[in-house]
Parts: C-alpha cells; structure tokens; sequence
C-alpha cells in the first residue's frame, strides 16, 4: 500500500489546523524590542475600541487607553492613534453611527442604489409605460420592471407603481370603443350619451406622449404649438423638462375642446413628428369607426356621425 499521498494529506492537515490556531492566537500579542533591556519581548495588543497609549517593557504591560469620540479601531492592535470615523459619501446617508470599536456604517439614502461599477449611489430606474414595477428599489439593488400582462397597463414613469387592470365597459353598462394596451386604459362610451369622437380619443393623449417617446426640443414645439393655448401659458416652454412639458399637455388636453384635439394629429405632423401624428389620427379614426359599430349608428360619415354627436 502507498502510504506517500496519505501522509502528505495528513501533514497539509496538521498545517492547517496549525495556521488556523496561530492565527487566533497572533493578533493578542506582538513583538517589540525593551526599552530598559534591548531585547525582545512579548507586548499585549489593545483591544478593539483602544489605542496603544504607552509601549510595555520587561517591568510592565502595554497600557491601553479608550479611542475619544470620533474615532476607533475595530481589530486587536498596537497602533498610537485611534482611526478617524468615516464619513458618509454623496446621496448616502447613516446606517450605523461610529462607535469605538467600529467605523460608521452607510447605505444610500431613499430613492437610490449602490452600483457596483460605478462604485457610487445612483438613482433608482423608473419602469417606463407599458411596464410595471416587480421589485422596489433598495439601496442595494435597483429597480426590476416587467411588461404589463394581457388586461392591464401603466400610463406612467415609476419607481413603485405596479400595473393597473384594464376597467371594464361592460360592468358600468358602457361600450368598449377602444381597446386598451400595456401603456393606455380600455376607452368605454355610453351609447345613450355620446361624445364626439376626439372627447374619447382626449383619455388617452396624455399617455400617448409619455409612451411615444419624442425628442425634447421636438416635444418643446408641439407644446408650444397646441392648439388655441393660452398665449400666457407659452411662457418659458423652451426652458420645460420632459415632465413639466407632459403636464403642460395634460393640462391642455383637461380643456381642449373636440376640435382642437381633431387639430392635434396635424400639429405633430407639421412639427416632423409625422410617426406619432399619423397614430394618433389612425386612433382616432377607429374610435370613431367603434362608436358606429357599438352604438349601432349604421354605416354614417365622419361628418354625419360629428353631427349626431354634436
């Protein structure tokens, strides 16, 4: 039998357990040189929350003393000057205050998370429309999003907002004229009490520019081009951020009227924002064609089902 590979195993083990005890060991004592005598000698460290306030010699010990307020030391040393605590970095805040045998620990502070990478605290992500939040932020990891399932939406940029179910027409004892989708509600109609066509095409405008991302200056232009607004209201739009800008459109959409709204799809066109214009037109036109089915108007024009409405 060759004993060779067993007795090298039982010699790493023996190692092992022999680094293992002198590392427990070590850190309560260090070496020094007497200053009486010259030679060496053995020296207690401090423990942790203390500093080495005086060497120890052949006649006494280390003398150690307690590190003052604002400082520490977290291992067993032999230092003469207690660290300084740290101190909490940007958009960081306190998770635990600095004692004396522990430096102050931080996280980020509410809304951000620590990357990696980056090695800094950084704004927890917004889920963008048409997707919900599945986990929140913590300030260790970073939003997580997910699409919004058959039946529901959001019409919103989020950190914390779950999707919205889809309201059903049906159960109100209304007609469905527009389907909804990930970014927008169902657009129900009560056939008894019709609207013009663009009043139902107004619930979803606002959600329509969060979705269809359009380009700062470009969305600056359309603002300022709304239809019949209101020239005081113009003032500063080229200064207007992403958001101001799409409460400017949603305060212009709480009181614009059908015509003014059938105007929008031109303005989008005429500003080189030909895409979303043209969609919004094509929505616009199958409420209409949705309301005519639904409510049973027959097989009428644009101009005749407007004038039924009106």
């Amino acid at each position: 039998m060759d004993f060779l590979p067993l007795l090298t195993e039982l010699f790493i083990l023996l190692s092992v357990r022999a680094w293992l005890a002198n590392s427990v060991a070590a850190p309560l004592t260090y070496a020094d040189m007497d200053p009486l005598t010259g030679r060496p000698v053995q020296c207690d460290r401090c423990p942790p929350g203390t500093f080495l306030r005086a060497r120890c010699s052949s006649i006494r010990k280390s003398e150690c003393a307690a590190c003052p307020d604002g400082s520490f030391t977290e291992l067993w040393n032999y230092i003469g000057k207690c660290l300084r605590c740290g101190v909490c970095g940007r958009n960081q805040v306190v998770k635990k205050e600095c004692t004396a045998d522990s430096d102050c620990q931080c996280e980020c502070k509410q809304g951000y998370f620590y990357h990696q990478d980056y090695d800094m605290c950084m704004r927890h992500s917004e889920c963008p429309s048409g997707c919900g939040v599945f986990t929140k932020g913590t300030p260790e990891q970073d939003t997580k999003c997910s699409i919004c399932p058959n039946g529901t939406f959001s019409d919103i940029y989020s950190t914390d907002q779950k999707c919205s179910q889809h309201k059903s027409c049906s159960d109100a004892g209304l007609q469905l004229v527009f389907k909804g989708s990930t970014w927008h509600d169902n657009v129900c109609a009560n056939c008894i009490e019709l609207k013009d066509g663009a009043a139902y095409l107004k619930e979803i405008i606002p959600a329509f520019f969060i979705h269809h991302k359009i380009r700062l200056k470009r969305l600056r232009r359309i603002v300022l081009k709304l239809p019949s607004q209101d020239s005081r209201k113009q003032e500063g739009t080229f200064e207007l951020s992403f958001s101001e800008l799409h409460s400017r459109i949603s305060s212009w959409v709480s009181s614009a009227t059908p015509m003014q709204i059938r105007q929008l799809p031109v303005v989008l066109i005429k500003m080189r924002a030909s895409h979303a214009g043209e969609k919004l037109q094509n929505k616009l036109n199958r409420i209409e064609k949705n309301l005519s089915k639904q409510c049973n108007l027959g097989s009428v024009s644009k101009v005749d089902l407007n004038s039924a409405l009106a």
